[in-house]
């Protein structure tokens, strides 16, 4: 099980969102390379990276970001937001990004998300953004009318290296995580999912940790950490099991 603190960029710097909103932002680092290394620095083993601007934009803008992040530490990253070609997934995989996330596409573009499992096996991430059950693209600004469930079925046998299911109405909140519909997706397919959205304290990275046996194999935390709502030690212990 695994911790994956979040560094959201917009505009060049490490900032969070509240429920997705780019207008609502915080800004918590103007240099996302320090904020990386951090990271590394308080033990822990992955970066998650979101290009939010490209994600809106529909291709990567915050390029030059990322790899300082990349260059910076010794860690595996997994980047998100604005990739929607194979040529965008190999560049980046060729640049050091060890899974590539993508959402809008596995919506919009189905054959696409399955040339990209093909193409680089154990590399691709779904992103599962959604109002509840409700999936959203483009920087979660549309609506699809699509449910989780039905979109991670059409790729159950694609050799995903993994799910990310964020519930928007709680991301940057603080309220806790959506652990029902995390777990729900967990169960009903047999692909590992990461839990995202609104981690506000310890208890729910123990949350988290207690379904490690329900198919939820990681957290990414962003805001709780910045805010330092969840000590990096401790909830380290935690998801070890040393807490």
């Amino acid at each position: 099980m695994i911790i994956y603190p979040a560094i959201d960029l917009k505009d060049g710097r490490c900032v969070r969102l509240h429920k997705g909103v780019m207008e609502d932002e915080t800004i918590y680092n103007e240099d996302p390379a320090a904020q990386a290394l951090e990271f590394a620095r308080q033990g822990f083993s992955w970066v998650h990276i979101v290009d939010l601007n490209g994600a809106i934009e529909g291709k990567p803008v915050n390029s030059q970001a990322v790899r300082n992040i990349i260059s910076s530490v010794d860690l595996p990253v997994q980047l998100g937001g604005g990739i929607r070609d194979l040529a965008q997934i190999e560049a980046w995989l060729n640049e050091g990004v060890s899974r590539v996330i993508l959402g809008t596409v596995a919506v919009k573009n189905p054959e696409l998300m399955r040339q990209a499992c093909e193409h680089f096996p154990d590399q691709i991430i779904l992103g599962l953004d959604a109002y509840g059950k409700d999936i959203a693209t483009e920087g979660w600004v549309e609506k699809s009318g699509q449910s989780t469930l039905d979109l991670v079925r059409e790729y159950e046998d694609c050799g995903l290296a993994g799910i990310i299911y964020t519930d928007i109405n709680r991301d940057g909140t603080g309220e806790g995580l959506n652990m029902d519909n995390t777990i729900e997706l967990a169960q009903a397919v047999g692909i590992p999912v990461i839990a995202s959205g609104g981690v506000g304290s310890i208890d729910d990275v123990r949350a988290v940790a207690q379904a490690k046996n329900k198919g939820v194999a990681g957290v990414i935390i962003g805001k709780a950490l910045y805010d330092n709502r969840v000590d990096p030690q401790e909830a380290l212990q935690v998801i070890s099991g040393e807490a």
